[in-house]
């Protein structure tokens, strides 16, 4: 049995490097590339192997930019399925200003989808989703793919467990039209998110619980973790509320914090740890992963030394 099976529909083969500085106008001079095959479940499979999960990744991969990703997944040990589409893979950069550390992030878009490859996805990921113990869609959706996809996902896979950190209009038809009957087991989102989701600052722990406890109150999801950057996440479930804040450690990178995230809580969900421990071992993730360069993901001997340093509270 696979115990996490990720979902990976925009995949973006990630390029992060360094300039003295950034500014509008003069060619700027780049340092080494540091390239790595990136998007949301993408991410999440290669740090769970890192943690030493059996992990498998269903990405959508396409043209030579996809030839590229796959073999360098394929030499990373991931249990990779493709599904093919036409066009090209999109491509991510990151650079970082050496003066103050500051990223700029350019995103392309990603290939066209038809409703053929929509539906096409789905019958894959319905056989894959069979064998594994949590499924993890997380990441951008690509042009054409429609925002109630996370939801046609959710009603193909009764009983299933699982983890959805999306964005944009499927997170927005998510959080506002519930399927009480086909819900996710989690729902994450970073604070940004969030604070759009809510439609007001979450200036707090507690604004931020009560946002998440409300979702779960209207069927959201069983469960809503949301970020809060340097404070760590909080939890709500309808009878918990918990917030877990990481250690202080030096930020060299935050690309990738958020997936670490959810390659610990997912992993440890699926190795029978309550929401307690999964949201320690995802602070501990995102927090190890900070510590890393451009787009590197967490190293499993920090998440291991900093896991007992995060600090969980009860949330009032």
């Amino acid at each position: 049995m696979i115990e996490i099976l990720t979902l990976t529909l925009n995949p973006a083969f990630d390029l992060g490097a360094e300039a003295d500085r950034v500014v509008a106008g003069p060619k700027l001079r780049l340092g080494q590339a540091l390239i790595e095959p990136g998007g949301g479940g993408i991410n999440v499979a290669r740090a769970g192997t890192i943690l030493g999960g059996r992990m498998r990744a269903i990405a959508a991969l396409a043209g030579l930019t996809g030839d590229r990703m796959r073999a360098l997944l394929e030499q990373a040990g991931i249990d990779l399925v493709v599904f093919p589409l036409a066009g090209e893979t999109r491509q991510s950069l990151v650079v970082t200003d050496r003066r103050d550390g500051a990223q700029f992030r350019f995103m392309l878009p990603g290939p066209d989808w038809t409703d053929s490859d929509v539906s096409g996805l789905l019958d894959l990921v319905r056989h894959e989703a069979a064998h594994a113990a949590i499924l993890v869609l997380s990441g951008s959706q690509p042009p054409g793919v429609p925002p109630d996809f996370p939801a046609r996902l959710l009603a193909l896979l009764p009983g299933a467990r699982v983890i959805i950190d999306t964005s944009g209009p499927a997170l927005a038809l998510l959080t506002r039209q519930p399927m009480p009957d086909a819900r996710p087991l989690a729902l994450r989102m970073d604070q940004a998110e969030a604070e759009e989701q809510a439609g007001h600052s979450l200036t707090s722990v507690a604004a931020s619980l009560d946002a998440a406890q409300t979702m779960v109150n209207r069927g959201v999801a069983e469960c809503v973790v949301l970020a809060r950057g340097a404070e760590g996440s909080v939890l709500a479930t309808r009878n918990l509320r918990l917030h877990c804040a990481p250690p202080v450690v030096p930020v060299v990178s935050k690309v990738g914090a958020g997936d670490s995230f959810t390659a610990g809580f997912a992993l440890s969900l699926a190795r029978g740890g309550d929401w307690a421990e999964a949201l320690r071992h995802g602070t501990a993730a995102a927090a190890a992963a900070v510590m890393t360069p451009g787009s590197a993901l967490c190293r499993a001997e920090d998440v291991a030394r900093l896991l007992p340093l995060c600090r969980m509270e009860a949330g009032q």
